[in-house]
């Protein structure tokens, strides 16, 4: 992996982010961890969009078939529930041991030890490099401020 990382703020939102991972639109990560095996986890924007995370779950077991963009498990944070899709597709090889012990991994260390999970095959060809990932953050936050000011004011308040 690339080494070295990016600072990134735009609004209220910061972050460092690694030069050497692939990102996807919807906001995860990807990292060849060995030749075919992809582990994948949230940005640093996801974590922050889903809140202090409570629970999460995994439905595939390990050794089962997974097609990219299927639904593979979920999280509970405080601001929302979601859905965790498959960045890759291939072989469900493992969920990380270390958030099942501790899930604040995943929101404290999202690029390193708070990675989700594991997977044996071809990761997403939609993936972009970091600079990529700016343009989709970008877009990402300007639409959000956008609606903010679409929004009647007794809304807004």
């Amino acid at each position: 992996m690339e080494s070295g990382t990016i600072a990134y703020r735009k609004s209220r939102f910061g972050t460092r982010l690694p030069v050497g991972l692939r990102y996807t639109r919807a906001h995860y990560w990807l990292l060849e961890a060995e030749p075919g095996l992809w582990r994948a986890g949230f940005t640093k924007f996801a974590t922050r969009m889903l809140g202090d995370l409570v629970d999460f779950g995994f439905s595939p077991s390990p050794g089962t078939r997974v097609e990219l963009g299927a639904v593979i498990g979920w999280v509970e944070g405080f601001k929302a529930v979601t859905d965790v899709y498959a960045v890759a597709a291939g072989e469900f090889i493992r969920v990380n041991p270390a958030t099942d012990r501790d899930i604040s991994l995943i929101d404290s260390d999202p690029y390193e030890r708070g990675w989700l999970y594991e997977i044996r095959g071809k990761p997403d060809p939609g993936a972009l490099d970091v600079q990529g990932y700016i343009s989709v953050l970008d877009a990402t936050i300007d639409k959000m401020l956008a609606s903010r000011h679409d929004e009647p004011e007794e809304c807004a308040r």
